[in-house]
């Protein structure tokens, strides 16, 4: 077989076992949301009730889990990827992967962590897997968006839009700059907004090695910056 041929037939692999990957997470939320033709009782709403019930094979109780932390999975990996159909497969696998592993979460840390971890571990292995690209931020990079957003929800000024866009583009180059151990330690804490003691968890580090890694990450994106003409209160993470 050519090489073409043989990766039209790995893409061909791959969205299958993607597709049934959705349907096991659709099937599991429509159980969790009542619309499997079907009425079940309430269950607990503490995650950690929830994955007590998740483990004993109560489907809707996950489904509520998958519907409470998927979107902050997804958000973590957009960071981490720049790629919002990767940042997609990461969050959809994340909970597939969690689903299959039931039975291995020993309750020690709470069932989010838990989650987030398995997001962090995809979106690295993601990274390292894929062709390097070059280091530059896309004109539709998906953090831009977001970052405009979340922290100027006004766009009254084209001109002010056009700025505060600018300055997004630079964070982003700044942040993609930094080391893979930095870069996902400031992207847990100061985007995501993870505590020390949470990221540390998930890290599997002490939280003065978390602490330490967020302040050479902002010192390093603030020297980044200000080599692109952006001041530091402009760019403050």
């Amino acid at each position: 077989m050519s090489p073409v041929g043989r990766e039209i037939q790995h893409d061909s692999k791959h969205r299958t076992v993607r597709s049934c990957q959705i349907a096991q997470l659709s099937a599991i939320s429509a159980v969790s949301s009542g619309r499997g033709g079907f009425l079940v009782s309430m269950p607990p709403t503490d995650d950690s009730e929830l994955m007590v019930a998740a483990q004993g094979g109560d489907q809707k109780a996950f489904g509520i889990l998958v519907r409470r932390h998927q979107p902050r999975i997804y958000r973590m990996a957009v960071h981490m990827l720049k790629n919002s159909a990767e940042a997609e497969d990461v969050a959809q696998d994340t909970f597939v992967r969690a689903y299959r592993a039931l039975s291995r979460f020993d309750g020690r840390s709470q069932p989010y962590t838990w989650f987030y971890r398995i997001g962090v571990n995809l979106s690295l292995n993601t990274i390292r897997s894929r062709k390097r690209s070059k280091n530059s931020t896309p004109i539709d990079d998906p953090r831009v968006e977001g970052a405009m957003i979340e922290r100027h929800p006004d766009r009254s000024s084209p001109d002010r839009a056009t700025e505060r866009k600018e300055l997004a583009q630079a964070v982003c180059r700044g942040i993609d700059a930094l080391s893979e151990t930095l870069r996902t330690t400031l992207i847990m804490v100061a985007v995501d907004g993870l505590s020390h003691g949470e990221a540390a968890e998930i890290l599997g580090c002490p939280e003065g090695t978390v602490a330490w890694r967020v302040h050479e990450a902002r010192k390093k994106l603030r020297a980044l910056l200000a080599d692109q003409g952006h001041n530091q209160e402009e760019g403050e993470a």
